[in-house]
C-alpha cells in the first residue's frame, strides 16, 4: 500500500475537529431543527475531509447531512467546501424512473389519451415503398449523376415524391403509411396464444379446438392460418382473437342437446256415455242401515 493512500484513508486532524464548522453550515443550509447528531467522518483526500450529521426532516428517513470541508497545505485554518444532502446505507429512495413508453400497460389508455408511436418502431415498417433511394444503376442514382455531372450533360431526376407516392398508393387502396412489420407480427401472435392459446386451462379440458367449431370467423392474411376471432356469445373468449388450438365448452360440435320428451296426447272416448247413478247403492257402505225399512226424511216434498 503506497503512502498517498495510507494518507486519504486518514483524516486530516484540524478537518476531523471542525465539527462546529460543519454543523454550523448544514444548519445554514437546512431548515432549523432537521439537522441531527454527528455520525461519522471520512477522509475524501489530503486535508479534505467530510462531516455526516443525521437528518431530522421528514420525509428523509435514513439520509444524512455531508458537509467537506477542508485546508491549503501549511495552513491552519479549516474552510468549507460543499454542503449537500446525501442519501445512506439505510434511506428512503424513490424508486428508478422508468419512461412512459415502458410504464404503459394494455388497458391503460383512456378516452382521450394519445400513445405516438417512434418513427424507428420496430413493430412497424412503410407500408407505401421500402427506401425511397433509387437502386445503384438506375438512371438518377448518386453514381449516375456523377458520371454525367464529369461528361458536362444534365438528367432530371424521376425519383416520386412522398407526396405522388402517398397519392398513388391512396388510389390503390393502400392508404396505411406504416404496417405491422414481421417483428410486430410475431409479438402480437404471442401475446394472443398466451391469453388465448392451446397451454391455458380451458383449452385443456375443452372437448375440441376452435378449428373445427362452427363460431370461428377466420382471419385474413398470414395470421390467418393459426388464429380467428370467436362468435360465440357464451363462450370466455367471444370478440377476441384465438388459436386455432385454443377451445373451450362452447363448441358447437361438443354436444347435441337431447329434445326434451313431449307427452303423449289424452285419449278421450266420445263414442259411448258413462251412466253415474243418482243415488248410491244401498249395499255399497254409504247408506245406513233401517231395521223398519224406511228411509229417512230426506226434506223433499
Amino acid at each position: 500500500m503506497s503512502a498517498a493512500t495510507t494518507r486519504s484513508r486518514t483524516p486530516d486532524r484540524l478537518c476531523a475537529e471542525a465539527v462546529d464548522l460543519a454543523r454550523a453550515a448544514a444548519e445554514e443550509a437546512a431548515a432549523p431543527g432537521v439537522v441531527g447528531e454527528h455520525v461519522g467522518v471520512v477522509s475524501e483526500g489530503d486535508r479534505v475531509v467530510t462531516h455526516f450529521f443525521e437528518s431530522k426532516e421528514p420525509g428523509y428517513r435514513g439520509w444524512r447531512w455531508a458537509v467537506t470541508v477542508a485546508r491549503a497545505s501549511r495552513a491552519k485554518v479549516v474552510t468549507l467546501d460543499e454542503t449537500v444532502l446525501l442519501p445512506g446505507t439505510d434511506a428512503l429512495l424513490a424508486p428508478e424512473w422508468v419512461p412512459w413508453s415502458e410504464r404503459l400497460r394494455p388497458g391503460d389508455m383512456g378516452p382521450g389519451d394519445l400513445l405516438p408511436t417512434e418513427a424507428d418502431d420496430m413493430r412497424l415498417e412503410p407500408g407505401y415503398s421500402g427506401e425511397d433511394a433509387p437502386p445503384p444503376n438506375s438512371a438518377v442514382s448518386d453514381e449516375m449523376a456523377d458520371r454525367v455531372e464529369a461528361e458536362d450533360a444534365e438528367i432530371v431526376s424521376r425519383t416520386p415524391s412522398r407526396g405522388a407516392i402517398g397519392a398513388v398508393a391512396e388510389e390503390l387502396g393502400m392508404r396505411r403509411a406504416r404496417v405491422l412489420s414481421r417483428y410486430g407480427l410475431h409479438t402480437a401472435a404471442d401475446r394472443w396464444d398466451d391469453a388465448f392459446g392451446a397451454k391455458t386451462p380451458m383449452a385443456q379440458a375443452a372437448p375440441a379446438t376452435c378449428v373445427s367449431c362452427a363460431f370461428l370467423m377466420p382471419l385474413g392474411g398470414s395470421l390467418g392460418q393459426a388464429f380467428g376471432v370467436c362468435a360465440n356469445e357464451f363462450s370466455p373468449a367471444d370478440g377476441r382473437v384465438v388459436s386455432l388450438a385454443y377451445g373451450c365448452g362452447g363448441h358447437s360440435e361438443a354436444a347435441v342437446m337431447p329434445k326434451p320428451p313431449r307427452p303423449a296426447a289424452p285419449v278421450l272416448d266420445s263414442m259411448r256415455a258413462d251412466e253415474f247413478p243418482l243415488r248410491p247403492a244401498p249395499d255399497s257402505g254409504s247408506v245406513p242401515d233401517h231395521a223398519d225399512g224406511s228411509p229417512d226424511d230426506l226434506g223433499h216434498s
